[in-house]
């Protein structure tokens, strides 16, 4: 894993969607640009809002994109086409359905599970990038995930979740040094 330039936040664009669980990705970037003082901008030609940081001197980008979670992948090939960020770069922060409500677990590469999110991502930059899966739980049956990832988390859930992320964008600075172990383990020896 190289260092990561480009963190991107996968949600769905829109007050109705702000408070769902499918928007977990949009906190965490939301969260990162708070502890850094950055401010997130439209930028059409990401088709999102990008924001950027500083840390220990290297630079990176946030990207919120502003296409529907299905078509994730367009603002991030924009956005890494344009600065010439490789996927091994990337940094792709979603919910997951299946880790518990709170977890938040790194990993490189894999499938998409199901996320339309992830999907879109790997068919337009592939599947070397890495992943924050930040655990929003599991409704308990397939016919009830849609619903489930659209709605609102209940407060308890939502504050470990909030939790999860303040603890995960602390590991920031090793990703940026691409020291992924190093923030592999903080992490999961905290979740």
């Amino acid at each position: 894993m190289s260092s990561v330039q480009l963190i991107v936040g996968l949600g769905n664009p829109g007050a109705q969607y702000e408070q769902t669980r499918h928007n977990a990705g949009f906190w965490f970037v939301e969260e990162v640009a708070r502890q850094y003082g950055a401010v997130f901008r439209p930028e059409s030609k990401f088709s999102g809002e990008v924001a950027r940081i500083q840390v220990g001197g290297r630079d990176c980008w946030l990207l919120k994109p502003s296409t529907f979670m299905n078509r994730s992948g367009q603002a991030i090939h924009a956005i890494a086409n344009f600065y010439k960020i490789s996927p091994q770069s990337i940094l792709v922060v979603h919910d997951e359905l299946d880790l518990p409500a709170g977890a938040a677990k790194l990993k490189v590469g894999g499938g998409h599970g199901g996320h339309n999110g992830l999907r879109d991502t790997i068919a337009k930059m592939g599947a070397e990038f890495a992943r924050l899966r930040l655990g929003i739980g599991h409704p308990g049956h397939r016919d009830q995930v849609v619903d489930y990832v659209l709605k609102a988390p209940s407060k308890i859930d939502r504050q470990k979740l909030d939790d999860a992320i303040y603890e995960a964008s602390r590991v920031v600075p090793e990703l940026l040094q691409g020291d992924f172990a190093k923030a592999m383990q903080q992490l999961h020896t905290q979740s």
